[in-house]
């Protein structure tokens, strides 16, 4: 299968140095995993790991990270967001010769939201991604099937935050995760139509932050939103 997605990690430091830069000084990152291997098999889904340029941009991405911050890793528990999070401490690790914590799995960062991995399964084939996406985001996916979207925005939202309020100035939750635990938050949280929520390359990340004691959160799309 062809890769169909942009490489999205200069936005991403962009993004981060962005923030640094109007005095922010911890930041709790969902970040896409990188570049992988495809598929035509639907079932064989969870077992794609990252590719070669994969590999190199997750490391890259670890190597232009700013030196402000100190990345906190945590990852879904499939391997190419494992295999990501752990290539971004070799790229960071390479600069300041220190040594991060350990990456810790998260059930938020996980398809949490997929009830039924069977039926959606089919349902995904037959129509295809983008509108099997639409019908979630307008909830005609019944929830025995799939979460409720802002649900699952929520549970997403709330695990970000409680990532942001645990850091120490200084550092940033790296939190590796699917397209699809960032589609929600960009569309149910910022407010994005479909045609840009639904658009998240490789290494796309929505920043959290907090200003004046409120949470905000920023993507490439769209001016920093105030989470409530």
């Amino acid at each position: 299968m062809d890769n169909k997605y942009k490489l999205r990690s200069q936005h991403t430091i962009d993004l981060v140095r962005d923030l640094l830069g109007q005095g922010v000084d911890r930041i709790s990152l969902i970040l896409r995993h990188s570049d992988r291997h495809y598929s035509d098999n639907p079932r064989l889904e969870p077992f794609m790991g990252l590719n070669d340029p994969g590999k190199a941009y997750a490391f890259d991405l670890g190597k232009s990270f700013p030196l402000d911050l100190t990345p906190v890793l945590f990852s879904s528990h499939f391997g190419r967001c494992i295999e990501t999070a752990y290539l971004i401490d070799k790229g960071f690790t390479s600069v300041t010769k220190t040594q991060l914590p350990h990456n810790t799995l998260g059930t938020a960062l996980t398809p949490f939201y997929v009830k039924d991995i069977t039926t959606a399964t089919k349902m995904l084939i037959k129509t295809g991604s983008t509108p099997f996406l639409k019908n979630w985001f307008d909830k005609t996916i019944d929830e025995s099937i799939m979460l409720d979207p802002e649900v699952t925005a929520n549970r997403i939202t709330d695990f970000m935050v409680s990532r942001l309020k645990a850091l120490s100035p200084g550092q940033a939750a790296v939190c590796v995760t699917h397209d699809w635990n960032i589609f929600p938050i960009k569309y149910f949280k910022l407010g994005l139509p479909h045609e840009n929520a639904l658009d998240a390359g490789y290494l796309d990340s929505v920043a959290f932050f907090e200003k004046e004691d409120r949470i905000f959160a920023a993507a490439r799309q769209c001016a920093p939103m105030e989470i409530s």
